[in-house]
């Protein structure tokens, strides 16, 4: 008999251990620019970076904690003292995905950075400290601006795309090939990832196959380019190729998303489709169920996940084909 206690009570320290290990939540931090960064959503306004939409593309085991802030670059991040707060986070088994560029090739002197030089430096900086905190640094290039101008307009600031309006947008003439903007800063962090056996996703050429295999016309859909009257969050249209609305957010997330399964095998594990995500601090496609469900349809076998918090059972009929996944302990009323 007391063998047998002895064996039980085994049993259940290893069914606690193992249960606490299973429920164990790894963070996956981002550190990165606009392209990646959580935005403003009120107003209606529907900018995204696909940072904001990529806790959608894995399950509740994994934490996407998104420290990426809009006109930053990899020396502003760090003199601004937002690199230490996420240092200060870090746990051991943590990820940090390191993606900079459109603001380091800027003139701004509290910006700019030089790859081979500066740029290399500080996203080693990044490698090295993570590793120290017992963090995993997976290092991204940019993403690729929609540039099919033959000839390049002068950008100095994407900041300033949100001040303007359709007919502020440059005139130019477009091709049918996708123009290259960042040059060395593209090349730059894989170079760094190589030298210092860091997981590397090229997010660059992803985001170039996608836009070129989209072609001059579709690929607008994926930016915050609207014509006057399209988009009620910007009745004057905007020219904005640069940033993502809410559907090139998840369309980029969900290929980067791949992407990081494929160079990080274990994060396969964690990885989830859906076809539309509610959420009301606008990670997903839709702000509030019944929106989603009118604008879906109810004639489709579709899956919508619905991230966190209290909600009020749609309207639906009882043929309705969509299925409903509550995530982050999110309740029906």
């Amino acid at each position: 008999m007391k063998i047998y206690r002895i064996v039980v009570a085994i049993a259940a320290v290893f069914f606690v251990l193992t249960s606490f290990e299973q429920e164990k939540v790894t963070t996956i931090f981002m550190i990165g620019d606009s392209t990646m960064a959580n935005k403003d959503i009120s107003g209606g306004q529907k900018e995204r970076g696909w940072g904001m939409a990529l806790q959608c593309c894995f399950d509740d085991l994994i934490r996407i904690d998104n420290h990426a802030v809009n006109g930053r670059s990899s020396l502003s991040f760090i003199n601004e003292k937002r690199w230490d707060k996420v240092l200060e986070q870090m746990k051991p088994g943590d990820y940090v995905i390191i993606q900079f560029g459109h603001n380091d090739e800027k003139p701004n002197p509290k910006r700019h950075t030089d790859p081979g030089s500066t740029f290399d430096y500080n996203l080693a900086k990044f490698v090295r400290e993570t590793r120290e905190k017992g963090g995993i640094p997976i290092l991204m290039n940019a993403v690729v601006r929609r540039n099919f101008a033959k000839k390049t307009p002068k950008n100095d600031d994407d900041e300033a795309l949100r001040q303007t309006t359709f007919a502020d947008g440059p005139q130019v003439t477009e091709s049918d090939s996708l123009v290259d903007t960042h040059g060395l800063y593209a090349i730059a962090p894989r170079d760094v990832a190589q030298r210092m056996h860091v997981h590397f996703v090229d997010a660059n050429q992803i985001t170039h196959q996608l836009e070129q295999g989209l072609g001059v016309e579709q690929s607008k859909k994926l930016h915050m380019w609207f014509k006057p009257g399209e988009e009620p969050s910007v009745p004057d249209g905007r020219q904005d190729n640069t940033h993502y609305n809410v559907y090139g957010a998840h369309v980029v997330a969900r290929l980067l998303a791949d992407a990081l399964c494929k160079e990080v095998p274990v994060l396969s594990k964690y990885r989830v489709d859906y076809d539309y995500a509610v959420d009301a601090k606008g990670r997903g496609d839709f702000m509030d169920v019944q929106s989603a469900v009118d604008a879906i349809g109810e004639d489709k076998d579709v899956t919508v996940q619905i991230l966190g918090g209290e909600w009020t059972k749609p309207r639906l009929s009882k043929k309705s084909r969509i299925k409903f996944v509550l995530r982050e302990g999110a309740t029906w009323k």
